[in-house]
């Protein structure tokens, strides 16, 4: 993994080899503090690590203490063109905020700013896309490319660099998943500043999902990034989900169950597809850190699922409980499902 410099969020480290962070968005309108809270509330008990919300005027500073006063996941602060809101949000209590500084007017904006955070211990995330790059250097690149993106974030981390501010964190997302990892993989090489992984707009729950796992999983096996989001139209409880599946795939977080299940063939025969979907629908909570099979052949299952901690395969009218390849005994099938739990249970 790239090293990084490390900053914290309230007390959660972030870069300089600490864990792979989650984070997702409150979506209900700004207005609605008691729904916002509430949607905080399912964040947290979904294990969300950070939770980000909009401030797009005066009124929805009100959201930082309402959320605080319930919910102990940090939270940034996400403001566009405003100083004065990021020095209302850091009063108070803000853990980070979200603000891109050449955006926010004069130098002396961006030193109050500064300033600001580097007294209350608040890093800073520069979040750059597609959409939001500076007409100069549009008209240097011509389009959005990976460069064009990359030299934006470090452009406005130097404004912050200039008041001796460096708990910067950056993002340089696009809509576009090449787009996206080439952009962080040049940040990657120019800078050690943490980098929050991201491909924007990607889209409803599937495809949003699939951007995703491509642009954020291949930057991370190849050791770059530090904490993600994965953007999805959709429930930001789905979000935190797919983010801890992502890292689950990868290895890069342990806790919580790695569901195994083979795609079937005509050598299955019990309904695998059912069977599979309530192994995960019952498993959906469980924080054990161990892999559970569901396979459909009892003469491959087991050996092609050895990896796994635990698992059942089918047959005809029976199955086989298993672990770590070796089977442990036959069940009928209708006591196949109990069984898994059952033993699950005593793990």
């Amino acid at each position: 993994m790239k090293k990084t410099r490390k900053i914290y969020v309230g007390g959660l480290p972030i870069g300089g080899g600490s864990q792979i962070s989650v984070q997702s968005m409150l979506n209900v309108p700004s207005t609605d503090i008691d729904g916002s809270v509430r949607q905080a509330v399912k964040l947290a008990e979904a294990g969300c690590d950070i939770i980000r919300i909009a401030l797009p005027n005066m009124e929805a500073i009100a959201l930082i203490p309402a959320i605080k006063n319930v919910v102990k996941v940090p939270l940034v602060a996400d403001i566009h063109f405003d100083y004065r809101l990021a020095l209302e949000a850091v009063a108070a209590g803000i853990d980070k905020i979200r603000i891109n500084p050449g955006n926010i007017g004069s130098d002396e904006h961006v030193k109050a700013v500064a300033d600001a955070c580097r007294r209350r211990n608040i890093p800073i995330r520069i979040g750059v896309n597609s959409g939001s790059l500076e007409k100069e250097i549009l008209a240097k690149y011509g389009s959005p490319t990976p460069q064009a993106l990359a030299e934006s974030a470090l452009y406005h981390a130097s404004l912050l660099e200039k008041f001796d501010f460096q708990d910067i964190v950056i993002s340089m997302k696009s809509s576009d998943v090449d787009t996206t990892i080439r952009a962080y993989e040049i940040a990657a090489e120019k800078c050690d500043y943490p980098l929050h992984l991201g491909v924007t707009e990607a889209g409803t729950e599937h495809m949003g999902l699939i951007k995703s796992a491509i642009g954020i999983g291949s930057l991370l096996q190849r050791g770059i990034g530090d904490t993600i989001r994965v953007s999805l139209t959709a429930d930001p409880v789905k979000e935190v989900a797919a983010g801890f599946d992502i890292l689950r795939a990868l290895n890069l977080r342990r806790e919580g169950i790695q569901f195994i299940s083979c795609p079937t063939c005509g050598r299955t025969r019990i309904n695998l597809i059912r069977l599979a979907d309530e192994v995960e629908r019952r498993l959906k909570g469980c924080k054990k850190p161990i892999k559970v099979a569901v396979m459909g052949c009892a003469v491959n299952g087991p050996g092609e699922a050895r990896e796994a901690d635990i698992g059942i395969a089918g047959g005809n009218g029976e199955g086989l409980l298993f672990k770590k390849g070796q089977i442990i005994r036959k069940v009928p099938e209708r006591e196949l499902l109990d069984c898994l739990m059952q033993e699950i249970e005593k793990m």
